[in-house]
């Protein structure tokens, strides 16, 4: 193994499970060292002997979190209110380290004290706006001429007023984000939800400073620091890495990874994409992971977003994925003229959650109702729906004997599909048996199961209001666990029309409405007042 092998698979080693904590600083990890148990002991590795050494240790750890909390608040202040640029580094240099150094606990009443005691002072508003409402504009109320003298005045006067409404109107809050912003490491925050104002005021303002004219687009190989390589491993959020050979195949020939950087945060990538170079859009996981060797490039007319990952909490909200996509597909365009094609394979995340929960509740209900399973059969409920075809019924009914057995056949697909191990996957009979089903509720739930009119399912929901078209569904696409688990081990393509993609967005965001191909609409019914769109 090379040098550069081994750093990364030291620091990789070395971090926490949790990605969230790559965010602390040295100094922060030092403090976490002393902070006190669960428990209330002090982590110095001595044995607790009695109990009045237990509550002295509990009284200092109390003590010391109150006077690190008092020393972050103090120089939160200080990051607010000084005017003296030489020393302003410095300060939001502790106040980042100290931050970072606090308790979870600490760093939400900081928040919280930041929310209340720095906000608009409202009654210096209402003032102005008082004052603003009793002025009298220029003219007069009579139709009588005003000289320009009088109406220089009158102007003078609104426009004392709207500047200092403008200035009351900004929360003092604003100037320690504004200086954290073009402090290097400063962007980073944890997302604290219950601080709406505050998160709102934060989402506009990074919604502005991460402007894509703001970003560095960075194409992530195999030569960049270890260091930037490790956030890749830590912060992969669809398809693990598995060990360093995965990581080098991914960054190597016929694989892209790029990723959106930002100046105040160096070499900490806040998203990234990894792409397969491919002849055809890939139908399973293990022909873009495994695939090996993989296709030359030049062969190539595909290129699959397989996996894309964002690296800062805070950031939920901010759609960096879009002008992600949009600049790796103008750039790969550019570069590499043999591709015209440009698709995903994508996991499902909801559907087996929504389809276990579907089968869950039909069932009780078909038992209450003592309803008879045929498909004219629809008394008893207004409820009732007979998720199942009648074929797909007799054949997983025939399937399964060997395997479980129910009251109705959807709770024996139920049971097959929360069996131990996923025991179902092995056998031919079943897979033959459940791919009709499952393969059709996949489609009903990607194009026709809504929340708020949107795809319910977060990843379709992603990628359509990005401007893509829901192209085809892939059958044990994923055997991984998670695979299972999530989707039953089906994949969607979702597929990237250059000529299209700002139409399609348009019309999903307007109207809800999913674009999606022939093959794949076959399997819905269509709907009383169509919504998805065929190609």
């Amino acid at each position: 193994m090379n040098k550069k092998g081994l750093a990364i698979l030291l620091r990789t080693r070395m971090r926490p499970n949790d990605a969230r904590d790559l965010v602390r600083s040295p100094l922060a990890n030092l403090v976490n060292q002393t902070l006190p148990n669960s428990d209330g002991s002090q982590s110095t590795g001595r044995l607790v002997q009695g109990a009045p050494q237990q509550r002295n240790e509990k009284l200092n750890a109390s003590s010391n979190n109150e006077r690190e909390f008092e020393v972050v608040r103090e120089s939160m202040h200080s990051a607010i209110s000084l005017r003296k640029t030489e020393i302003l580094d410095s300060v939001l240099n502790d106040f980042s380290e100290g931050y970072f150094g606090l308790s979870y606990e600490n760093r939400r009443k900081l928040l919280e004290l930041l929310a209340k005691e720095y906000d608009l002072n409202r009654t210096q508003v209402r003032d102005l706006i008082k004052q603003y409402l009793g002025l009298e504009l220029p003219g007069g109320s009579d139709n009588a001429p005003s000289t320009g003298i009088e109406e220089e005045a009158c102007l003078s006067a609104f426009y004392r007023i709207e500047r200092n409404l403008r200035h009351a109107l900004k929360p003092a809050y604003e100037v320690l984000f504004e200086r954290l912003n073009t402090h290097p490491g400063g962007l980073k925050e944890e997302n604290i939800v219950s601080l709406r104002a505050l998160d709102s005021y934060l989402k506009e303002k990074l919604s502005t400073w991460l402007s894509p004219a703001t970003l560095e687009l960075h194409q992530i190989t195999w030569d960049d620091p270890a260091s930037l390589l490790e956030k890749i491993v830590a912060y992969e959020a669809v398809h693990p890495i598995s060990n360093l050979i995965d990581l080098k195949r991914r960054l190597g020939l016929g694989r892209r990874c790029f990723g959106y950087l930002h100046p105040a945060i160096p070499g900490e990538p806040l998203i990234f994409i990894e792409v397969a170079l491919m002849k055809n859009v890939a139908q399973t996981v293990q022909e873009v992971l495994w695939d090996d060797p993989p296709s030359p490039e030049c062969e190539a007319t595909s290129a699959l977003f397989y996996s894309i990952s964002s690296t800062q909490p805070g950031l939920q909200g901010i759609n960096l994925g879009r002008f992600l996509i949009k600049r790796v597909i103008t750039l790969v365009k550019r570069e590499m003229t043999n591709i015209s094609t440009f698709a995903t394979l994508s996991p499902i995340p909801g559907y087996m959650q929504w389809l276990l929960s579907k089968l869950a509740s039909q069932s009780k209900l078909s038992e209450g109702e003592d309803i008879q399973h045929s498909p004219a059969d629809t008394s008893g409920s207004t409820f009732w729906e007979n998720i199942l075809e009648p074929e797909e019924e007799r054949a997983l009914m025939d399937a399964s004997v060997e395997f479980t057995s129910g009251k109705n056949s959807m709770e024996v697909l139920f049971n097959l599909l929360t069996s131990p191990n996923h025991e179902w996957t092995s056998s031919d009979k079943l897979l033959s048996a459940l791919k009709p089903p499952l393969m059709r509720l996949c489609a009903r739930y990607l194009l026709q199961e809504k929340k708020r009119g949107k795809a319910l399912d977060s990843v379709a929901n992603f990628h359509l209001q990005n401007g893509a078209m829901v192209e085809r569904i892939n059958w044990m696409a994923d055997r991984s666990e998670k695979g299972l688990n999530q989707s039953g081990g089906i994949m969607v393509n979702y597929v990237y029309r250059l000529e299209k993609i700002e139409d399609y967005a348009q019309s999903y965001f307007s109207t809800g409405h999913i674009h999606t191909s022939s093959d794949l609409s076959r399997y819905v019914e269509p709907l009383e007042e169509p919504q998805v769109t065929t190609l």
